[in-house]
């Protein structure tokens, strides 16, 4: 093909400023080309099959493959590969109407800017022409690396490997009648958690088929060959089979290749022009059947097997990255990009089908682009305990709201790995039900439950999450112990909310069975390390630790965190009857504050006890009690949100799209911490008590977990860790002294 660069012309469009290069229109244009494909008044193409539909799907991809190359040329960075490599199969669904498009691979990025520019959802950000697009592209307040919630028309954000089927199933339940397929790479098809998870959600929701897996077949992972690159046709298909796949649609372009490209990976924009419209109308015809499988009850992937980089610079895992080198001046980008140009007339035909397909702009019609509504849930009935009363579990006390939710919500979901009874919150299950496909009363179990229990971690996480982006409220329980395994996608959901561009319903956790409750279980069930990740999140601005003092406080708790928007809420409680020590109005306060104070006795020496959690309370009473009778005042501080406690400048709050600058003033921090001693004390990690210990001018220690060990007791687990009230007192008579 020859390529020329740019005439001043009324012949190109506005939007290509910035093409580098144009070719001559490809053979048959004149007939095939002359007008959309995609009516104007139509949605998609009439047919798979129809000649003009197939050569006009094959310019999308190729349109698809140069925007991807010039974009990441600009800024010599960027994945072009890994797209490249199943531009057809993306341009098949946009031709078929499907605009519901996530990824699990987030090194298609540029891909998927492509597209929406194509479509004109960019304009959304103020981007209009090519140019604008290479400016943007990896740049502050732009395109960036990896897919966000940011980006106008973009369903799912995508980095971690292992994420994106989630996100496609969390939408799928929440829209039947819509298609969500999501690109899966080879590479990344070795995480466990794509398999598993989807296993379960099919189990557990047999007519929600309506997802589909595009598995990009291309030979090559990151850097070197992918561990499925071995496998033969027959095999890759028994593979999908013998996970609960019931159609598996597999399309390789080796069996269209007539230049005798060597292995089985080839590409096919080295075929005879005739032979790139013959692979095309196969990826087309399978797509389409792939799709109306999936949308009739059908467990379905699609596959598409071609040589990673087809059609940009370079081939195999040698596409998958641009370094310094590889400039838009380099010989071999100018060379793909040439072998790439397609015509004026070209560009303009294939944004009229982008634009015109699923109705319009993705930015203007994929389903997140549209706040989900929400059931009214009134006013939740707390059940407020008398303070000195009889000791309650607060979890249960949670649990009950929790199923008032879910009677009031019928998209609430609670995802679990097995563990709601041995949380203290059988009470869940007995009112929403464990989705299972057997029904058994004695075990709480129906196919119509609200209660999603997968034996693991990223599932649960995974699905609750995704469903929170999507717009539906949901709460994931675990074991503080096991959550760390769930915790990638959640932080991945919580980044997400705070540049998404609409409201949505917060993510909401809610873990129990502290390490201080898992005496006899050992180390392995004893991990509160997991609170210094929390820690961490707090300076992002929208996560939130909630450490609920009691059974009145953590139903104040779940109130709140249910009318927040686009946040991380996690509520850390014991499943243990412990003390009624707060009123609901205290904690309410806490919520607002940061921390409420427990107990006070005024003296000439005071010692400030600033505690997080609930058992760790105990200890701290017991030590309070022995200092007063050494003339020695105690006041002790429970700690409810600490995110209250850092000063404004210490987050990110005001970079978030629904921003909380709610903070404690200097006043009121003084007021609440100031005294001759400051101990703060946790059943965790310290890093949870930073914002008490960053402004705190006093004399200061921390008391906090260090590991774990196999004890009787949790008082017996809480020495071990130096948890005691007699530690306590000794230290504390140490600081005023």
């Amino acid at each position: 093909m020859t390529a020329t660069t740019p005439k001043a012309s009324s012949a190109v469009p506005n939007f290509c400023e910035g093409i580098q290069y144009f070719g001559e229109a490809l053979p048959g244009f004149e007939t095939h080309g002359a007008t959309p494909a995609i009516e104007s008044d139509k949605v998609a193409i009439a047919s798979p099959t129809e000649p003009n539909a197939v050569y006009q799907t094959l310019l999308a991809a190729d349109a698809l493959r140069y925007l991807t190359l010039q974009v990441t040329g600009s800024k010599a960075s960027g994945h072009p590969g890994g797209f490249a490599s199943q531009a057809e199969a993306y341009a098949a669904l946009v031709m078929l109407g499907y605009k519901n498009i996530i990824t699990e691979v987030g090194h298609h990025a540029p891909g998927f800017y492509s597209a929406m520019f194509l479509d004109r959802s960019l304009e959304d950000m103020g981007i209009f022409t090519v140019q604008q697009l290479r400016d943007r592209f990896r740049e502050k307040h732009g395109l960036l690396g990896h897919l966000s919630g940011y980006i106008p028309g973009i369903l799912a954000p995508a980095g971690p490997l292992g994420q994106g089927q989630h996100f496609a199933m969390s939408a799928a339940l929440l829209h039947k009648d819509k298609l969500f397929p999501f690109t899966v790479g080879d590479g990344g098809l070795g995480e466990p958690y794509i398999m598993s998870s989807i296993a379960h959600f099919n189990t557990a929701y047999p007519h929600a088929t309506n997802f589909l897996p595009v598995l990009v077949w291309n030979g090559y992972s990151q850097e070197h060959h992918s561990m499925v690159s071995l496998k033969t046709n027959e095999q890759m298909t028994a593979y999908w089979h013998g996970n609960g796949f019931a159609e598996v649609v597999l399309v390789d372009a080796k069996e269209f290749d007539d230049q005798n490209q060597a292995g089985d990976y080839v590409d096919s924009t080295a075929f005879s022009f005739e032979q790139r419209l013959a692979f095309t109308k196969a990826v087309l015809v399978g797509v389409d059947k792939a799709a109306r499988s999936a949308l009739s009850g059908k467990l379905t992937v699609f596959i598409i097997k071609q040589l990673k980089g087809a059609g940009v610079h370079a081939r195999g895992a040698k596409s998958h990255n641009l370094y310094p080198k590889d400039t838009l001046d380099a010989p071999h980008i100018v060379s793909a990009l040439k072998e790439r140009a397609l015509s004026a007339s070209a560009w303009e035909l294939v944004r009229t089908n982008a634009e015109r397909a699923g109705g319009g702009p993705a930015a203007k019609t994929v389903v997140t682009e549209f706040e989900l509504p929400l059931a009214d849930l009134g006013e939740l009935p707390l059940e407020e305990y008398a303070v000195g009363g009889e000791p309650k579990v607060s979890t249960t006390a949670m649990g009950r709201l929790v199923g008032i939710v879910g009677k009031k919500d019928p998209n609430f979901l609670v995802t679990n790995a097995d563990g709601n009874e041995a949380s203290g919150i059988a009470n869940i299950n007995q009112a929403l039900k464990i989705i299972h496909p057997t029904t058994d009363d004695l075990y709480n179990q129906a196919p119509n439950g609200q209660v999603y229990e997968p034996l693991s971690e990223d599932a649960c996480a995974g699905l609750a999450a995704g469903l929170s982006l999507m717009g539906a409220r949901t709460l994931w329980c675990s074991y503080e112990s096991f959550a760390i395994n769930g915790l990638p996608i959640w932080q991945t959901v919580t980044q997400a909310m705070a540049e998404l561009r609409r409201q949505t319903p917060s993510t909401i956790t809610l873990f129990t069975a502290g390490a201080l409750e898992q005496g006899r279980n050992g180390w392995t069930h004893q991990r509160p390390e997991i609170e210094a990740y929390f820690a961490s999140l707090m300076r992002t601005g929208n996560v939130f630790p909630l450490f609920p003092s009691d059974a009145n406080s953590i139903q104040a708790c779940y109130d709140w965190a249910l009318q927040t928007k686009n946040k991380g809420i996690v509520i850390t409680a014991s499943k243990s009857p412990l003390p009624i020590r707060t009123t609901l109005e205290q904690t309410r306060q806490g919520l607002r504050e940061g921390a409420v104070v427990l107990h006070e006795v005024p003296g000439d020496k005071q010692v400030v006890f600033a505690v997080i959690g609930d058992m760790t309370l105990m200890p701290v009473f017991e030590a309070a009690a022995f200092l007063e009778t050494e003339g020695i005042s105690a006041k002790i501080v429970s700690i409810i949100n600490p995110r209250r406690l850092y000063r404004p400048n210490d987050t990110a709050w005001d970079t978030c799209s629904e921003p909380d600058g709610g903070f404690l003033d200097d006043a009121k921090f003084a007021e609440l911490f100031d005294g001759d001693a400051l101990i703060g004390v946790t059943g965790g990690a310290p890093a949870m008590l930073e914002p008490i210990m960053l402004r705190s001018n006093s004399k200061r220690d921390t008391f906090a977990w260090k590991r774990g060990e196999t004890t009787a007791s949790a008082g017996e687990l809480m020495a071990f860790n130096g948890l005691t009230a007699e530690a306590l007192t000794k230290r504390a008579i140490e600081l005023v002294h």
